[in-house]
């Protein structure tokens, strides 16, 4: 489960939901990449497969992405609230074998847009990384950057999720409710010199610029957390710091095998990361729980 709680809260769920999804395949229209009886990742959007960007591997941009009609030429089967879907055989990821469905769905929005931003910035065990926000995403973030052997600093205010965010492996998680005190936080925490990258999965400008502050001379810093606007100064932050600023929104095709990698190598701290499941009768109440906050990842099994 993503975000869907947001459309529940707004009142407007409506009955297309769910972008996640893990599985096995019981049909197939044609011999291809998969055959009947594979579980699967169900990897996200609907990309054309034809356009130059498709072309060379980079399908999480194709500008037909978000269209299913135009792959499909139909919109059914395109949620993951559901107890079937259908997708292209080259977007269903194999599950290895002794991995759980539920540990392989975590590919999904779990760990993968962090593990992009991670795969961009070329994260490694020298770097001291910051994320903000511990929504799910920036948890993920969390086990993304331990795996890779980097020192991790969260940002967080609710009290669930810093603790959680330290429990997965954290050094420590900094309140942003005072940005002044926060970036001092930070900065001590690195002997005044600023983490190497930065990744917000918050969306929300006050943490966005935070990253950005909190950020080294030289350093990179990714966008994960969907918003709208943050200052920018080019001078300052561009020119004379030389930051880098990376657009990320998750991971493409050739990635599969080191994600899983990831996935497998990290299995007791996914078994922390997922903290509740739900039978799909019990929607409702996922969602009201994560609009509490009190949960890390939470998972929804269609079939009970």
């Amino acid at each position: 489960m993503c975000t869907e709680y947001k459309a529940f809260k707004a009142g407007n769920p409506g009955d297309c939901l769910g972008h996640e999804a893990a599985g096995e395949v019981v049909e197939v229209a044609q011999a291809g990449t998969v055959k009947v009886g594979d579980r699967v990742v169900v990897m996200p959007c609907y990309p054309c497969g034809k356009c130059t960007l498709c072309l060379r591997g980079d399908y999480i941009h194709c500008r037909n992405g978000q269209n299913a009609l135009s792959v499909t030429g139909n919109t059914a089967g395109t949620a993951t609230y559901a107890q079937y879907l259908i997708k292209q055989d080259w977007l269903l990821l194999p599950i290895p074998q002794g991995m759980s469905i539920e540990h392989g769905s975590l590919a999904c929005c779990g760990l993968g847009p962090t593990f992009g931003a991670m795969q961009r910035m070329a994260v490694d065990a020298l770097d001291t990384v910051l994320i903000t926000g511990m929504g799910p995403v920036g948890l993920g973030g969390v086990i993304n950057g331990v795996s890779r052997g980097a020192r991790v600093i969260a940002v967080e205010g609710h009290p669930y999720r810093a603790n959680l965010a330290k429990e997965l492996g954290a050094v420590a998680a900094v309140n942003p409710a005072d940005a002044k005190e926060a970036l001092k936080q930070i900065l001590d925490l690195t002997d005044g010199q600023g983490v190497d990258k930065a990744v917000d999965c918050s969306g929300v400008p006050a943490a966005q610029r935070l990253m950005i502050d909190a950020t080294r001379r030289r350093g990179q810093v990714s966008f994960v957390g969907e918003g709208g606007d943050v200052a920018v100064n080019v001078s300052n932050d561009m020119i004379r710091k030389g930051l880098t600023l990376n657009g990320v929104w998750h991971w493409n095709r050739g990635d599969a095998a080191r994600i899983m990698q990831v996935l497998a190598k990290s299995a007791p701290l996914l078994d922390k990361f997922v903290t509740h499941t739900f039978p799909m009768s019990r929607v409702e109440d996922a969602w009201k729980l994560q609009l509490t906050g009190n949960c890390g990842k939470v998972l929804l099994h269609p079939w009970e």
